[in-house]
């Protein structure tokens, strides 16, 4: 009797170990467009867009608007114009922004700022102090010496320190990730749209076109690898302020 049951056990143990082995492999925590899901839901989502920024990286909450299946949607936002057209050695400047650090999402700011995603633009963006724009993703000087290291604790009468962005495109992208991981990418957007008004008012209309504006074009060219490094801009038709 007892050969018996060691025998069952045996059998039992050797079962057990081909299911397992047949299982599954567990599959990774990323949405269907490439990006990790939020490990907190949507606390990491204050405003509700269905993206989330965890561990320094933007992040989907589970079953929201941003959880679609896959992030090539040709949807234009809602009400709002978008297009695509060819812009001559463009993708040697997205290469470029990528080296010095720059992520989908960084492309698709300066993408929308710019045509060719450069600083030939108005010095200051034609605005001083605080209002003052530098960078490919014209940063602005309050949120500049707010949350980048370089600029700490400067006042707003020196915003023309900032200018140095315009011809170093490491310290461009470092000093927007600080400010991104400084104020939250919601809080960011906000205050990278309409400086102190946006930080103080984060959910108006027009803040938010903008940022579904950013995602979209982000959305394009995550959509295709050939998009991180061709000749391809995406826009979105956003007023400017």
């Amino acid at each position: 009797m007892k050969r018996l049951l060691v025998g069952i056990m045996a059998a039992l143990a050797m079962l057990v170990g081909l299911a397992l082995n047949l299982a599954p492999a567990a599959t990774a925590a990323t949405a269907p467009n490439g990006y990790p899901y939020c490990a907190n839901g949507s606390s990491s989502d204050p405003d509700g867009d269905g993206w989330g920024w965890e561990n320094n990286q933007s992040c989907v909450v589970r079953g929201s608007a941003a959880d679609t299946g896959g992030a090539s949607s040709s949807a234009c936002p809602s009400g709002m114009t978008c297009g695509s057209y060819t812009v001559s050695g463009l993708g040697s400047r997205k290469s470029q922004v990528r080296s010095a650090g720059g992520n989908s999402l960084d492309l698709a700011v300066a993408m929308l700022e710019t045509e060719d995603m450069t600083t030939n633009y108005a010095y200051g963006d034609n605005k001083t102090g605080d209002s003052a724009n530098f960078g490919i993703f014209k940063q602005n000087w309050l949120m500049l010496r707010a949350a980048c290291s370089q600029f700490s604790g400067q006042s707003a009468s020196q915003y023309n320190n900032g200018a140095a962005l315009n011809s170093n495109l490491g310290q461009d992208v470092s000093c927007l990730h600080q400010s991104q991981n400084h104020y939250g990418i919601g809080t960011w957007f906000a205050g990278h749209r309409d400086g102190s008004s946006g930080l103080s008012n984060p959910n108006t209309t027009d803040i938010n076109n903008y940022k579904a504006a950013v995602y979209w074009i982000q959305s394009q060219i995550n959509g295709n690898s050939a998009n991180l490094s061709n000749d391809t801009r995406f826009w979105v038709q956003v007023p400017a302020i």
